[in-house]
């Protein structure tokens, strides 16, 4: 799974930080979505999505050959 968050993010000129403040996690938790190196969990989808006004699968990209 792939996400558009640091494209959204930047198109608004918002902060990791400050991303972080309005869905309640850390910084890191930020980067880590970023550089793929985590995947959220639904709750955590849903409210980056709302953050950006899309919906999760506009935000978060599913590969269908995904294990």
């Amino acid at each position: 799974m792939t996400n558009r968050i640091a494209e959204l993010r930047k198109e608004r000129r918002i902060s990791q930080a400050e991303l972080a403040d309005e869905v309640d996690v850390t910084r890191q938790t930020i980067i880590s979505l970023e550089n793929g190196r985590y995947n959220a969990s639904l709750l955590l989808a849903h409210r980056i999505s709302k953050y950006f006004g899309l919906t999760i699968e506009e935000v978060f990209l599913f590969e269908e050959d995904e294990p």
